[in-house]
């Protein structure tokens, strides 16, 4: 079984040698993050998949506002290209958690915790975190708790 660096490796040869510009440009840009993450620290170490799915997340989240970021700016050219980036690097992301599955996941959350206030989501956050991990961006559950807490 193949690694998920080891498949951007492959899907980055296969780019290249079909010269799809975009698909190309944007796996070699996250795989220099990777090797980036990997040489980081006091040693050099190999990455997980776990980490490297990460490292994507991170990538996706700033194309996501990077393209938020042009579209304010005018620059719908850009922004389009970033958006398109971001669809290369979802389709090497697990598929994320719909907005109901989400709340599910946080009432199950506050009614395990009985939490109630605002002043109670770091404890809700605390329990929903590991459940969510790579499947919901930060800020959605973020608020989804707030939400739920809220009313």
């Amino acid at each position: 079984m193949t690694t998920l660096k080891e498949q951007l490796q492959e899907d980055l040869t296969a780019a290249i040698r079909n010269r799809d510009e975009l698909r190309s440009s944007t796996i070699r840009l996250t795989l220099a993050a990777v090797t980036s993450e990997e040489v980081a620290g006091k040693e050099k170490r190999e990455l997980s998949d776990d980490e490297v799915l990460k490292v994507l997340g991170r990538e996706a989240k700033k194309r996501r506002e990077a393209a938020e970021a042009f579209d304010h700016a005018g620059r719908t050219d850009q922004a389009n290209r970033e958006r398109a980036e971001g669809e290369v690097l979802a389709g090497y992301l697990p598929k994320q958690l719909s907005d109901e599955e989400l709340a599910a996941i946080v009432a199950a959350a506050v009614a395990e915790s009985g939490a109630s206030g605002p002043q109670a989501m770091g404890a809700v956050m605390k329990l929903v975190k590991p459940k969510v991990d790579g499947l919901a961006e930060g800020g959605r559950v973020a608020a989804a708790v707030r939400a739920a807490l809220a009313g």
